[in-house]
């Protein structure tokens, strides 16, 4: 019998009782440097002893708990069937027939952990624990709670940053993922199924590991320490108790833990921190490829009866050249195979993403690659979506309460939109009160076309300084329904991030 398997996040949704598998400024703080991952026991056939990882490391996980809304029920709207024209002829994004009908919302529950990244109060953990919580309190191992605001998140590698308001914190050391062996033992902490503070052991499974799960990021660490519903966002440690992962998710049949867990490598976490504070978004850097692993290609080219040798047996290979791309103006060609960026060998896939998550749109690297049986090696310089090497930045106007980007180029295409900025993460604030869900696309601000958060920024500028001070707000849902808002502003100023 074919057995089917299933890959789960591991937050723990608690609503009804029930437990289950759910799919200021930062210049003065700085992460733990990260160090190698040098074992405790060194002597073969030594029995390994664990105590001191847990204890170095237990104090800096924390159990998080979030508080959210069922989006799907939130609010109601009905329109004048004469919007478009009055919503035009009144310059307001709202026509006066036009009413929300709010609606009491359910509210539903969900757990899952976090590890303490520095003294100050940031934390990291899943993008799928927190991504629809309207509050979120974390609880310390010391039982002290705090709550727990946003700072960013990233669907992409489903990672999100938050703080605390919090003092006498204990960060984790944070070494780096690179150096983990096949075989090494590790600890995961977290809170699962609810039950705080708890360790796991087990070892290092595979590296690099893709699962061609929902995630287009996906550089997996493996390991069969036991991870279960509710280690979302917890620490994987090595011997010594310094981070090398983040828990994630795990692969199983029966939605507990069967063996096959796997956690976001440290290399992928410290860029996507360091971008969330610096941009409010993560800086995504595309080499403009399609491929897979050689391996894989090799076999399906053995299936049809072809024989197949391109001087290489591992890497990866060149499937499709974007056009416009930083890999089209290298002179990258389909059927390449990439070995090695930045001499770093390049095996499978998996490398070749967790190597691109470390760089920014507009850094150059050295990849070799082969071309009918010989090597070479060229410099490009890495782009973003949008096909440039600057920084796209995200705004968020606290008083608001929401977090906004720019549409890329792609999502207008699937959306069939010319313009937009789209909601990424909503809080309790304006945005929240005038009924604004995340996900929301904001096409129009009293009139003013939205093609980038600067262009929010000024009508919000110009809103303040007019007389009645409020913001007349287009926009659309993902599934491409109209919708209006209107925010009266008070003392709310528009407030962006500067890039450095």
């Amino acid at each position: 019998m074919k057995k089917t398997f299933t890959v789960a996040l591991l937050s723990a949704l608690l609503s009804n009782g029930i437990v289950a598998v759910a799919a200021e400024n930062a210049a003065a703080t700085t992460l733990s440097s990260p160090a190698s991952t040098a074992q405790v026991n060194t002597v073969p056939h030594q029995a390994i002893d664990l105590t001191y990882a847990a204890e170095k490391a237990t104090n800096s996980v924390v159990y998080i708990k979030v508080t959210g809304t069922d989006r799907g029920s939130e609010q109601v709207q009905y329109f004048d069937p004469f919007e478009d024209f009055f919503g035009d002829f009144f310059g307001r994004g709202q026509s006066p027939r036009q009413q929300q009908q709010p609606r009491q919302a359910p509210k539903r529950s969900g757990a899952g952990s976090g590890v303490i990244l520095t003294a100050d109060g940031y934390i990291v953990t899943n993008n799928h624990v927190v991504q629809d919580a309207d509050e979120i309190l974390v609880k310390l191992n010391d039982n002290r709670e705090f709550k727990g605001r946003i700072i960013g998140l990233d669907k992409n590698t489903d990672l999100a940053l938050i703080k605390i308001e919090a003092d006498k914190l204990t960060p984790i050391t944070v070494a780096s993922s690179d150096n983990l062996k096949i075989g090494e033992w590790v600890l995961a902490i977290g809170n699962p199924y609810g039950l705080t503070s708890t360790v796991t052991a087990g070892i290092v499974s595979a590296k690099a590991r893709s699962l061609n799960a929902a995630n287009p990021v996906e550089s997996f660490i493996q390991t069969d320490a036991a991870i279960n519903p509710g280690n979302s966002g917890g620490a994987l440690v090595n011997a010594n108790g310094e981070l090398v992962g983040i828990n994630a998710m795990l692969y199983s049949q029966t939605g507990a833990f069967t063996g096959y867990g796997f956690a976001i490598p440290t290399t992928i976490m410290n860029k996507v921190v360091e971008d969330l504070k610096q941009f409010g978004a993560v800086q995504r850097a595309l080499l403009g490829i399609q491929g897979s692993d050689l391996s894989s290609y090799i076999d399906s080219e053995k299936e049809k009866g072809k024989d197949v040798d391109l001087g290489t047996l591992s890497g990866v290979y060149v499937a499709e050249v974007s056009a416009d791309g930083a890999a089209e103006a290298a002179g990258l060609e389909k059927g390449d195979v990439i070995t090695a960026i930045d001499d770093k060998k390049i095996e499978k896939f998996g490398n070749l993403q967790e190597v691109l998550t470390t760089h920014r749109p507009g850094d150059k690297i050295k990849v070799t690659y082969y071309r009918k049986k010989k090597a070479y090696v060229t410099t490009l310089t890495l782009r973003n979506i949008q096909g440039t090497t600057t920084n796209i930045e995200s705004v968020d106007t606290e008083s608001m309460g929401a977090a906004l980007r720019a549409l890329n180029e792609s999502e207008k295409k699937e959306l069939g939109l010319r313009n937009g900025i789209v909601v990424s993460s909503i809080r309790a604030g304006k945005m929240q009160e005038a009924g604004i869900t995340k996900g929301i696309i904001i096409t129009q601000v009293n009139d003013r076309t939205m093609n980038s958060v600067a262009d929010f920024e000024e009508a919000v500028k110009a809103a303040n300084m007019s007389q009645d001070r409020v913001l007349w707000i287009r926009a659309k849902t993902q599934s491409g329904l109209n919708r209006s808002y209107t925010i009266e502003l008070g003392d709310v100023k528009a407030k962006g991030k500067n890039k450095k």
